[in-house]
């Protein structure tokens, strides 16, 4: 009988021994490295969950997708409301990949550039000269 329980507690060790390797390898931490890219450019359209921005360096416009998390702030870091965010604003979008999306993290609203374009004022004189002989 004592055989028995030798032998029995030699595989109830090796059991948990076995056990112990398993829960350890499968707490092995998985480091995920993220990074954040920022675009520049003009909001062409600002639809629901998705940004569409037009930039310099990009012939094609740019498609974000942005999420409840996502923050939106003027040039000096100070909250934006999602409602003065509109077509024809240049942003900064702060973006990450996820698979084939961009997902905006921040963006950045500047104030729209107003181009003053000049009036030409075109003015037409009419000039009469009347001569008398004499």
């Amino acid at each position: 009988m004592k055989q028995n329980n030798r032998s029995l507690t030699g595989a109830v060790l090796s059991g948990l021994m076995l056990i112990a390797l398993n829960v350890t390898l499968a707490q092995t931490a998985v480091k995920e490295t993220t990074t954040t890219i920022t675009s520049a450019g003009t909001i062409s359209e600002f639809g629901p969950e998705t940004i569409m921005i037009r930039s310099e360096t990009s012939p094609e416009p740019i498609h974000y997708s942005y999420s409840k998390t996502t923050t939106y702030v003027d040039e000096t870091g100070a909250p934006v409301s999602i409602a003065t965010v509109k077509s024809g604003l240049p942003v900064t979008v702060y973006y990450i990949k996820v698979g084939d999306r961009m997902v905006a993290s921040k963006v950045i609203v500047r104030k729209a550039v107003v181009k003053v374009v000049p009036t030409v004022e075109e003015k037409k004189t009419k000039t009469t000269t009347t001569t008398t002989e004499k």
